[in-house]
């Protein structure tokens, strides 16, 4: 693993995970997802506002982002760390676009798209974690913190605390955690938006 790899992966991956598909496709259907619902460019409020074909569309290319931004690493230069490294800029151009002067979403897909390329036994743990708790709250943004919580603890079993896919899954749950903290704070008011019927 040079210095140059490591360069071009960051910077390959901070361009791709920059790319705001919800600001994209919610202009083209003539919406600012800026100052609709919870202003936040991300999957979840896009379904909240145009409705489930475009969130989940959303959903879909944030985790190609991630996906791209891990996998071409491992498929080209053979290297885990490398994909590691990879998706952790990917989530950060997600989260701080250069496009969108450092703002962005929060990063679940992108990082769900990450983890099927470089471990995918512990999404498949994560993605359990996160319907049961959608299935049983409705709340979105609970369900990615269990989700990122579920994360180093499968990892650690699965690889150990020396893979750098344990300090991957570390880095995660507190960025996941962190971009979610005004979900938490709404939750604890009994404020945040669900699902709910």
């Amino acid at each position: 693993m040079s210095t140059l790899e490591i360069i071009v992966v960051s910077i390959a991956g901070y361009l791709i995970g920059s790319i705001s598909f919800a600001v994209i496709l919610s202009k083209r259907q003539g919406v600012d997802i800026f100052t609709q619902g919870s202003g936040n460019p991300g999957a979840t409020n896009v379904k909240r506002i145009l409705g489930a074909k475009w969130g989940n569309t959303v959903f879909a290319l944030d985790a190609f982002k991630g996906l791209v931004a891990a996998g071409w690493p491992v498929l080209i230069l053979g290297e885990i760390r490398l994909a590691v490294i990879g998706l952790i800029a990917a989530i950060i151009g997600h989260s701080f676009s250069v496009f969108l002067k450092f703002r962005g979403g929060k990063g679940v897909a992108t990082t769900m798209g990450g983890l099927l390329a470089i471990m995918p036994l512990s999404l498949l743990i994560g993605l359990l974690v996160w319907v049961v708790a959608f299935y049983l709250t409705k709340f979105v943004a609970l369900a990615s913190i269990l989700f990122a919580f579920s994360l180093p603890i499968s990892a650690l079993n699965l690889y150990g605390s020396a893979d750098p896919r344990f300090t991957l899954s570390l880095m995660l749950c507190i960025l996941i955690f962190f971009r979610h903290r005004s979900n938490v704070r709404r939750l604890l008011q009994g404020k945040e938006n669900s699902f709910k019927k």
